[in-house]
């Protein structure tokens, strides 16, 4: 296994909207760590949009959280849209490094870390889906009346479960993720 720590979406202006953002955070940040002592790529994925909106890639909120304390051999993708390989380079970046696992975090549950995950199997790539390592906004999703814990519960169960072609997902609470670089 040849594994990458892929971030997805932990930005400035997100952080402070989803479930437990800061402790959130600071746990990908522990993870970020343990990934480079083990020689594992980081990979922090960045949403942007058009100019004068949210997103304006300009836009201070659109950074990539302080809060993760990413490095500079740390790598960041930006990303127009839920899955993060779409015409992004991402899936590029991890051939020309021999990934074949991908370690999966960040924003949010029930879209951009739902659509990575889907995508990262198509590419044929096994998925480590970080069990406590991803949220979904603070009030969960109110059309359904799922709390955030829910959400999380929900997504981590079917992605387990889902018959996908390409690789499989795994999920694993982040203290028991195992870095291979």
């Amino acid at each position: 296994m040849r594994a990458a720590l892929l971030i997805v979406d932990m930005q400035e202006m997100l952080v402070p909207l989803v479930w437990r953002g800061e402790e959130l955070a600071v746990r990908i940040a522990g993870l970020a760590r343990r990934a480079r002592e083990n020689g594992v790529p980081v990979i922090a994925l960045r949403q942007i949009g058009a100019p004068g909106t949210d997103f304006d890639p300009s836009s201070p909120g659109t950074r990539v959280s302080a809060l993760l304390g990413l490095e500079p051999v740390d790598v960041v993708v930006d990303k127009t849209a839920t899955d993060s390989f779409y015409r992004t380079g991402l899936a590029g970046l991890l051939v020309d490094r021999g990934v074949d696992t991908v370690v999966l975090t960040g924003l949010a549950t029930d879209y951009c870390v739902d659509a990575t995950a889907r995508a990262a199997q198509s590419h044929g790539l096994d998925v480590v889906l970080v069990a406590d390592g991803h949220a979904p906004s603070a009030d969960g999703d109110p059309t359904t009346g799922l709390t955030a814990e829910q959400v999380i519960a929900r997504h981590n169960l079917l992605l387990s479960t889902a018959i996908h072609p390409g690789g499989r997902v795994r999920v694993v609470p982040s203290a028991e993720v195992g870095f291979t670089g």
